[in-house]
């Protein structure tokens, strides 16, 4: 063996090392050079791809398995985890074929015997959804028995009383049913945090009735929330119909995925919302975590007590698709019903994709596009009611989409919609006058980033995520800046991306992760993939 090759080798080892350690950029680098002196060994790329699999980099990892399939056709291990990373972006076809081709020379190996089961069982499904999605247009909201429903005998709590009526708006026979609460006040929410912390669940009417009245309350909102706070300075009277004003400090929380204790102390750490605090929630706050159901009820309830002080944006995550790989359909079927599920599938699809702050920062999940005549208005305007993601297109970018260093765009690392660059970013800064980008959607281990000469923001708020990543988690405040001199703006501070003279002072801040009861993440899930 070549000097070059024993050093490549020693590298792969250091990789595994840090892949065990759950070091996984660390890990790619040192795979990375390993391939650089040897180009030639599939174990290299096939390693690779796991810690890419680990990082998320689900397309990546793909190319690497491809890489190592050309080099060793006979390399099943590279097949397994291209399958894997298949399964994790919704190629279920793809992966299946995968396990299938593994089965024909390891027919007894039992983690390719699960995920293949696995798959034909999610593809089964897929195709009863669709054979009956043609006839059955039915809204589950609609279809549930509010006031028929029985309370569990074991439930010792408070009462709600739940009364439903048909919307009036409609002259249509299937108009809405609307659901009122009464009784659903703050009593009852540190009652339910209280249980959910005792490992306790709330009665299925209830969580019916929670969910359909947000549901009500979201398909009020437009796709791209308007929310500015008051400002002593400029005054803050609304600038559209649609714009919501409100609140002294605003505050963005990335993906929390079903990390409730972690929300718990979010909210202790950082304040909690009220009338004058406000707080955008930015997607992706079910799957993986095993607490998913608690986080997403908290919400909810929030929402209903606090319907213009906090506001949901959708994420990736917040699509039937994504919930029956990553655990949230599990979850729900686990502690509740399968039609609990549907119930927050069908609330999903009336998340809005996108929150507009102070006029100036547009928060969204992912990203930015794939055209640059893409506009705030296109988003405003986006139909979004459905919980069935589409491939492509202005909705699926702006949940899947991630910046790159480099300018402009590029395939997806994740296998689903583009990268974009710092050019990118500025010119739909400086097209569309606003001053920032927030976006969440990927770890970051400082828990916030500031990006791309500042333009953009990553912000991500699940600690140490998935009980193995060692990430603080993070959060982005905006305050009023009372040094603020409305005479020295010259109006156009959206081309300036840090401005001593900007109306708003945003800081961010930081938290570890907090003890929970010993249940792994995506506990429920009857199939991990190798996640």
């Amino acid at each position: 063996m070549t000097k070059a090759r024993e050093d490549a080798v020693k590298l792969k080892d250091q990789g595994n090392q840090y892949l065990k350690e759950n070091k996984y950029e660390e890990a790619i680098e040192s795979y990375t050079k390993a391939i650089e002196l040897d180009s030639e060994n599939a174990i290299f790329y096939s390693n690779r791809a796991q810690a890419h699999i680990k990082m998320e980099s689900f397309g990546s990892a793909i190319q690497d398995c491809d890489a190592a399939i050309s080099l060793d056709p006979n390399f099943m291990k590279a097949y397994y985890r291209k399958g894997v990373a298949q399964m994790a972006i919704l190629k279920t076809k793809q992966a299946q074929q995968n396990f299938k081709l593994i089965l024909t020379k390891l027919p007894n190996d039992k983690l390719t015997l699960e995920n293949y089961k696995r798959c034909t069982n999610l593809l089964r499904r897929q195709a009863f959804e669709n054979a009956i999605a043609g006839t059955d247009h039915t809204s589950v909201l609609n279809s549930i028995d509010y006031e028929g429903i029985q309370v569990e005998k074991s439930w010792e709590g408070p009462s709600l009383d739940i009364t439903t009526r048909k919307e009036s708006k409609s002259k249509d026979a299937s108009r809405d049913v609307l659901v009122d609460i009464k009784g659903l006040d703050h009593s009852y929410l540190k009652y339910m945090i209280k249980l959910f912390k005792e490992g306790g669940k709330l009665p299925k009417k209830h969580v019916f009735a929670i969910i359909s009245k947000v549901n009500e309350l979201l398909k009020n909102e437009k796709s791209m929330v308007e929310v500015s706070l008051n400002h002593s300075q400029i005054g803050r009277a609304s600038n559209s119909d649609d714009e919501i004003v409100g609140g002294k400090k605003l505050t963005v929380v990335g993906d929390t995925h079903g990390q409730f204790y972690d929300v718990l102390h979010l909210f202790e750490k950082f304040g909690h919302v009220s009338e004058d605090h406000v707080f955008v929630i930015n997607g992706d706050f079910v799957d993986r975590g095993s607490w998913s159901t608690e986080v997403a009820l908290y919400f909810y309830v929030l929402k209903i007590l606090f319907p213009k002080s906090i506001f949901i944006n959708r994420g990736n995550h917040e699509t039937s698709d994504m919930n029956k790989t990553y655990g949230f359909t599990d979850e729900c079927e686990a502690k509740y019903s399968k039609k609990i599920f549907d119930a927050f599938s069908e609330s999903f699809g009336a998340l809005p994709l996108a929150t507009l702050i102070n006029r100036e920062y547009l928060c969204l999940h992912g990203g930015l596009f794939s055209n640059d005549k893409v506009t705030l208005q296109d988003i405003k305007s986006i139909e979004r009611f459905s919980s069935i993601q589409p491939k492509e297109g202005v909705a699926t970018e702006m949940l899947w989409t991630d910046p790159q260093e480099i300018n402009g765009r590029a395939p997806s690392k994740r296998g689903i919609g583009i990268q974009f660059g710092p050019d990118i970013t500025e010119r739909f800064c400086m097209s569309n006058k606003i001053r920032k980008i927030l976006r969440s959607h990927e770890v970051r281990m400082g828990g916030v980033e500031f990006e791309q000469n500042g333009r953009l923001i990553t912000v991500f708020s699940a600690p140490n995520y998935c009980d193995s990543t060692g990430n603080l988690g993070g959060v982005l405040h905006f305050e009023e800046n009372p040094n603020y001199d409305p005479l020295k703006d010259e109006g156009e501070g959206y081309r300036k991306v840090d401005d001593d003279n900007c109306p708003w002072i945003l800081t961010t801040e930081t938290f570890e992760a907090s003890p929970h009861p010993d249940i792994k993440p995506m506990a429920y899930s009857k199939g991990a993939f190798g996640f």
